[in-house]
């Protein structure tokens, strides 16, 4: 595919909401022909006025294009709008979040309505979308060939990251990923209820903070190092045994500030536990063995 003719690549978009209308506008923006459909006709107007042609049901938008794109809810939204669509010979990209066994088992029932798939999670939030230096991006999963064939045209609202033939991988990336946003935003939440009631400016204090989380996030090289390797005590610069010990001062802390300690001792518990099964000279690598169930 040329990149002139991926210009020219029409689409249908099943979903305009904030998201959805955020990608069209994209596309549209970069001369594809789109093709749109929400539950809500209401909400594709604003779209029709800057040249997306607005389809009167599922079954008419999916039959104007081979490359439809769902941006839609969730995974049952997803089944339930395209269940009397014609999916024979078309591709079907699902942009809507949902989970790996959700990714699997949709990318069987595209096949079995003879279509290929690609699931999608996307890294990025509905402003980012359509801006080249914004780090959007988004993870694909499923159909290699149908990855290739679209790809210029996928890569128009936000940069493409395939990782793998499994559907399922795209939304294990993304969910993988933002787990850990948020549990670093535990973190953060944390810091600020302790600084809460003092004379500190927690605009003073937030690029400190800042600071001190991007100097730690190279740890999570070291880990998947350990994890590969499988030698847990590998360039360890502070064990298991010394962390555990300090952290005591860390709840005595939240105590002593009147915060809750129900953000720190779940991992605290995490850490004591594999101390106590015999692995002080580690890191805290083993705690993601005792996630596993």
């Amino acid at each position: 595919m040329t990149d002139n003719a991926s210009s020219r690549t029409p689409l249908t978009l099943l979903g305009t909401g904030t998201m959805g209308t955020a990608l069209a506008r994209a596309w549209l923006a970069a001369g594809h022909p789109v093709t749109v459909w929400n539950r809500t006709p209401a909400r594709a107007e604003a779209l029709a006025a800057e040249g997306a042609t607005v389809a009167a049901s599922v079954a008419q938008a999916v039959a104007a294009n081979r490359l439809v794109v769902a941006c839609l809810l969730d995974d049952t939204s997803v089944g339930e709008a395209l269940s009397d669509a014609d999916l024979s010979g078309r591709d079907l990209v699902d942009l809507t979040t949902g989970t790996p066994a959700q990714g699997r088992a949709r990318a069987a029932w595209a096949k079995a309505r003879g279509a290929r798939f690609l699931d999608a999670g996307i890294m990025a939030v509905p402003p980012m979308i359509g801006s080249p230096d914004s780090g959007a991006f988004v993870f694909y999963s499923g159909s290699a060939a149908l990855f290739e064939e679209c790809r210029d045209v996928l890569a128009v609202p936000a940069g493409t990251r395939y990782v793998g033939t499994d559907p399922g991988f795209a939304a294990l990336h993304d969910v993988a990923l933002l787990s850990a946003m948020y549990g670093m935003f535990g973190g953060v939440t944390h810091a600020f209820a302790l600084i809460r009631r003092e004379d500190i400016a927690p605009r003073d204090f937030a690029p400190l903070l800042v600071s001190w989380l991007t100097a730690m996030a190279p740890a999570a090289l070291e880990t998947a190092d350990r994890l590969e390797s499988g030698d847990y005590t590998k360039n360890v610069v502070s064990n298991l045994a010394m962390q555990v010990a300090g952290n005591a001062t860390f709840l005595r802390t939240a105590d002593e500030q009147g915060v809750s300690q129900e953000l720190l001792r779940p991992y605290f518990d995490l850490m004591e536990r594999r101390l106590a099964d015999g692995h002080g000279d580690e890191d805290t690598t083993g705690v993601v063995d005792l996630l596993g169930r």
